[in-house]
């Protein structure tokens, strides 16, 4: 039977395997590779953000435990489909880890789709589709992509990480900006932090922020 977890229940039954197997060990917990793709319209509106985020090594291994069906040593898509809808879906929770403003004004989104798990190098990549609930025609886009409690690291990717898809503008200039502090262990820091601090932190916390990925597109 494959085993069905939530993100959210994922996250926390990793939370306590890693708190047993290193007590010292210090957020972020899990680590995500990040790409994005901005999908316009025929019109150049932006309808949605196609999310690619890889997992390290270690959290794929936890995450897949039990799924190759036929035990032939592989994990194919078809294997890991109901963990991706699960886990896709479960990340209402966390506003799906994603900031998108357009002019300024942040948007909302509708119930994600498109959603798939890959399976390759010892690493998850679960790729979906984030609609927006309504068209946005802007000028200047604003996407950020962190967690709030910091448990999951989001780093993107080297070259070309946020992509534009579809009848985008012509002209459209994109600059992404790094946290500077997204390699500094939390132990490390000025004033460093406990693992009591993090567990009383939730999807509306705004600790993360800091070490949100941004990335700005700025059309004529």
């Amino acid at each position: 039977m494959i085993p069905r977890f939530t993100f959210s229940l994922l996250v926390a039954a990793f939370a306590a395997f890693a708190a047993f197997a290193s007590p010292a060990l210090a957020h972020p917990h899990v680590w995500v590779t990040a790409k994005a793709e901005l999908v316009y319209d025929s019109e150049g509106r932006v309808t949605g953000i196609r999310h690619a985020w890889t997992f390290d090594k270690g959290y794929s291994a936890f995450m897949t435990q039990g799924l190759d069906r036929n035990g032939d040593g592989k994990l194919t898509p078809d294997e890991l489909q109901d963990l991706a809808k699960e886990n896709t879906e479960s990340l209402a929770e966390f506003a799906y880890f994603t900031v998108l403003k357009g002019n300024g004004r942040k948007q909302d989104f509708d119930a994600p789709r498109d959603y798939s798990m890959t399976y390759g190098d010892e690493a998850l990549t679960l790729v979906y589709l984030l609609p927006l609930k309504a068209p946005a025609a802007a000028k200047t886009l604003s996407l950020e992509v962190y967690d709030p409690t910091y448990f999951v690291s989001f780093a993107l990717a080297e070259g070309d990480a946020v992509a534009l898809a579809g009848p985008a503008p012509q002209g459209c200039a994109i600059n992404i900006s790094r946290p500077k502090n997204a390699d500094q262990p939390v132990q490390a820091q000025a004033q460093p932090l406990s693992e009591a601090f993090f567990e009383t932190l939730t999807a509306a916390s705004t600790y993360g922020i800091q070490f949100a990925n941004k990335a700005i597109v700025a059309c004529p």
